[in-house]
């Protein structure tokens, strides 16, 4: 019968234990801070890629696009961007030669009017990091 209670007391303290674990888990993987957002790298229109200037291209016409996924809502979940209202962020992809799927270029605007965007993001590496796009150098 002593075995049976001295097992019991972990037992009890097992939900809690795993309580703190997730919530520490969860502090850890944040995402980064909206200042941090803000500080991004820029890049001119003429030194994207050419895919990603004639990207950009059919997104100032708005489109037609060659991607399903084109001008699809971007989360920004990562909040790599500056924090904005949900809807605001679509995507682009910006063809990658020599590669059948999507790849891991995109353009990622932001504004009320999709055409008319306040402003526009370019990510070689699927979302892992962004330069902003400027029209002058």
């Amino acid at each position: 019968m002593k075995v049976a209670r001295h097992f019991a007391a972990p037992r009890r303290w097992m939900p809690v234990f795993l309580g703190l674990v997730l919530s520490i888990c969860t502090v850890a993987v944040q995402a980064r801070p909206t200042a941090q957002a803000q500080n991004l790298p820029t890049l001119s229109v003429t030194e994207l890629p050419r895919e990603g200037q004639e990207t950009y291209q059919l997104i100032r016409k708005g489109g037609p696009f060659p991607y399903e996924k084109d001008g699809t809502v971007f989360g920004n979940r990562e909040r790599f961007l500056p924090r904005e209202a949900r809807g605001f962020y679509r995507e682009y992809t910006v063809r990658t030669p020599g590669v059948k799927h999507r790849g891991a270029r995109r353009i990622v605007c932001g504004g009320p009017v999709p055409r008319e965007p306040q402003t526009c993001y370019y990510t070689q590496d699927h979302y892992a990091s962004f330069r902003m796009i400027v029209e002058k150098p």
